[in-house]
């Protein structure tokens, strides 16, 4: 990731208006992101800081073949959208946050949290991914995030699907300035492919699994079937990946 990519990422952050899609306000959707993640758990991890304890790190994992080999024009943090479009994306609309941590526990700020998936149909924003499938054109299937003082992200987005050979899973990238620090992937807890998933497997460690295995929940007062997903993802001491 370049500077001038960088400062895409930062003009990215929220600058949603007033445009509503699938029943969900895009007023609604600011207020969520400003609120901190109010919705959200808080996670797993505050009673082990309290305690003093090192966090679990997140495991790092292959960046995959399809890391998108063209940027769509928009790369903010709502995925349903792509610039003014009317027409959101197909899928399960998912309110996905956390935070970036050490291992301390505290938090990292103004560091760019990518993410990238698969559509509603299983087909990347890659050329070389889906097949025969066709790829849905109204989800952004990229977006960045600059972390707040709080070390906090937050992406709109849908939740993922599985496609042949991979369960279903969001890819991860942490970045500050031009390097990378994690690559890693997260997971839905209880999906029926996770035991087969051949790159979830190699995590043998009990606790870096349980931290990126993720309940995707009801968003409370939803009408629309909204789901919330919590993701804190903890860099170790010498977090620079190649």
């Amino acid at each position: 990731m370049n500077r001038n990519q960088l400062d895409i990422a930062h003009s990215n952050s929220p600058r949603l208006d007033h445009a509503t899609t699938a029943g969900v306000s895009r007023r609604r959707f600011l207020n969520l992101s400003a609120a901190g993640l109010a919705t959200l758990p808080a996670g797993a991890f505050a009673q082990l800081v309290a305690d003093g304890q090192q966090l679990a790190t997140t495991p790092r994992a292959t960046e995959g073949p399809f890391y998108p080999d063209h940027l769509p024009l928009d790369t903010d943090n709502d995925l349903l959208i792509i610039n003014d479009k009317l027409t959101p994306a197909v899928g399960e609309i998912t309110h996905l946050g956390g935070r970036v941590l050490d291992q301390s526990g505290a938090p990292m700020r103004n560091v760019v949290v990518e993410i990238w998936q698969v559509d509603g149909n299983g087909v990347y924003l890659h050329s070389r991914s889906g097949g025969r499938a066709k790829r849905d054109t109204n989800f952004q299937g990229f977006g960045r995030f600059l972390t707040n003082r709080k070390g906090e992200y937050y992406f709109r987005t849908v939740k993922p699907v599985t496609y042949p050979g991979r369960t279903p899973h969001i890819h991860f990238a942490i970045n500050r300035g031009d390097r990378r620090l994690l690559t890693t992937q997260m997971y839905v807890k209880g999906a029926k492919q996770n035991e087969r998933d051949g790159i979830l497997s190699r995590i043998h460690d009990a606790g870096q699994r349980k931290n990126i295995l993720v309940d995707f929940k009801p968003l409370p007062e939803s009408k629309t079937g909204e789901l919330v997903a919590n993701f804190d993802i903890v860099l170790g001491k010498t977090p620079e990946d190649g």
